[in-house]
């Protein structure tokens, strides 16, 4: 079959003013872009024309930091983000543990921050709760957790280090009790939870999922299976980073063919995160004196890892976010170009996850190795700003920058695109939700106005960056030829930053020849998913559209 999609604007490099577009159901590509007025030619040839009625068709999505199985357990499972206290958190985890009627209970998404009794719950309350039921109950960063006195006692997390006590678990300890947890998630519950994630992705106008996975992430089969779900057809695509450390180039090629990933990549820590004071500082945090974090590898072992993994052509990376922790990562980067030569380093392609605290010269010291930072705009909208949860634990003259020397403001987007910096943005879903509009409007809108980026750059980071930053540079945008996969928008005006933007105007000209793109100030109303095709096939319908 072929569809024509007439009557709305279509997002294209190859023509700013395109309105209409058919794909080729049967080879899932893109066959013709156009205006309305030639769109009339094709049809009485297409076997369906789809009315857009004013309708939007972009490029779709590429979350380039996920955890999918994870995602679709937060989704079944007690939610937490919205608890305003420890007393409504236990009251829900005690509903959820009655649901369940015995079987463990995941419970994620707590910031003590945002509790009126400013704690986390405790393992004895988890047992109350629960009537002694095994409770795992991570924090929104997924860096630390609570766990019932049952999963303590199942995953050994009381001789490990990280055991806080009062169930608090860091460490070794938490990676013990999130294993011990997932070993009791029968396969049929984990590929429900899969496909319940893509699906909640697919509804976000996201064709690529980037999956995060490891030993103590996720698990060899939940990775599999991950893996295979992207490839089925009715959901989005997904690419695997597998984060296991190898010392030599034979061990990468044998790693990656083993488990189907990517690269060696994803969140293989360096460090930890800024909410679970896990992250690895050159100074204190502010609100724990004398603590500085974590330091989980060294500058060795980030070289010897680097290196294997240009030698067999692979893709490296890490989860780094600490000042200390990107000092860590440029310095291993820079001795395994000493090692096998910066050529090679370049030629991996290498990316680091998150890269929140990191200096112009760090930017710079990493463009020139070929590094690609993979970001998560969510991450300042939620927790940025002077009296955010960064502040909190840094101090607002470190979040922004102000403290001179070798320290840049957190989060830098428009440092790292005027750098020339492969950027590309993701979720770290179910750290914070698939919502890719939403990181646009973040970078748009972001706590740091030295740090804004146009909807257009972050926009592009988004799609095409996703690609990019995996290595491939011919998706992620529409064009004849390429696959059609697309979403379709239900939107307002569509504006055009202006390229000042101290001016900060917007222009709904079409003769300004940019495509327009829906507005992305705060108050106004965020674009709703109609469809969202994938290689040529629908993985999301709303129903809204007309077809004929």
């Amino acid at each position: 079959m072929t569809t024509l999609y007439r009557g709305g604007f279509v997002y294209s490099p190859i023509d700013p003013f395109a309105n209409a577009m058919v794909v080729d159901d049967a080879t899932g590509t893109i066959a013709w872009i156009g205006g309305d007025d030639a769109a009339s030619v094709h049809a009485d040839a297409v076997d369906e024309v789809v009315e857009l009625d004013g309708a939007l068709v972009t490029p779709a999505f590429v979350d380039a930091h996920a955890h999918t199985s994870q995602t679709g357990a937060q989704l079944r499972g007690v939610d937490l983000g919205t608890a305003r206290s420890a007393q409504e958190a236990l009251s829900r985890i005690e509903d959820g543990a009655r649901r369940e009627r015995g079987r463990p209970v995941y419970a994620p998404g707590w910031d003590q921050g945002d509790w009126a009794e400013g704690r986390v719950h405790t393992a004895a309350e988890l047992d109350r709760a629960t009537y002694g039921g095994v409770v795992y109950s991570p924090r929104v960063d997924g860096h630390s957790a609570v766990i019932s006195s049952a999963l303590a006692a199942a995953s050994g997390a009381r001789d490990l280090p990280g055991w806080e006590g009062d169930g608090l678990v860091t460490r070794e300890a938490h990676h013990a009790a999130r294993e011990a947890f997932a070993a009791a998630v029968t396969p049929e519950q984990r590929r429900a939870d899969i496909d319940r994630a893509l699906a909640s992705a697919a509804a976000a106008g996201i064709g690529l999922v980037q999956e995060n996975g490891g030993r103590t992430l996720s698990g060899t089969a939940d990775f599999a299976e991950v893996l295979a779900a992207g490839e089925r057809g009715d959901g989005p695509q997904t690419m695997g980073y597998w984060a296991q450390l190898v010392a030599d180039e034979q061990e990468a090629r044998d790693v990656a063919a083993l488990r189907g990933a990517r690269g060696l990549a994803g969140d293989l820590n360096i460090d930890g995160s800024v909410g679970s004071r896990t992250a690895h500082l050159r100074a204190p945090y502010t609100d724990a004196p004398g603590h500085t974090g974590n330091a989980y590898l060294s500058v060795e072992q980030v070289r010897d890892h680097v290196a294997a993994c240009s030698l067999a052509g692979l893709q490296a990376g890490f989860h780094v976010i600490g000042d200390a922790g990107v000092d860590t990562a440029i310095a291993g980067f820079e001795a395994a170009a000493e090692l096998v030569g910066a050529d090679a380093v370049v030629r991996g392609r290498h990316r680091l996850e998150h890269l929140e605290m990191v200096s112009a010269d760090g930017i710079a010291r990493l463009v020139k190795l070929g590094v690609a930072a993979s970001a998560q705009p969510a991450f300042d909208a939620f927790w940025g700003g002077d009296d955010g949860m960064y502040a909190a634990r840094l101090g607002a003259d470190r979040v922004f920058g102000r403290g001179g020397g070798d320290v840049g403001p957190m989060n830098p987007f428009a440092s790292m695109m005027a750098a020339g910096m492969t950027v590309a943005f993701g979720s770290d879903s179910p750290v914070t939700p698939f919502d890719p509009w939403g990181a646009v409007a973040a970078c748009v809108n972001h706590h740091d106005e030295s740090q804004r980026v146009s909807a257009r750059s972050a926009f592009l980071a988004h799609t095409r960056g996703g690609w990019r930053a995996a290595g491939i540079d011919d998706r992620g945008y529409l064009d004849l030829g390429l696959p059609a996969t697309f979403a379709v928008w239900q939107v307002g005006d569509l504006v055009v930053q202006a390229p000042d933007d101290r001016i900060q105007t917007w222009s709904t000209d079409p003769r300004s020849g940019t495509p327009g793109l829906p507005d992305l100030s705060p108050g106004a109303p965020k674009p709703v998913t109609l469809r969202t095709v994938v290689r040529g096939r629908t993985v999301f319908d709303s129903g809204a559209l007309t077809t004929g």
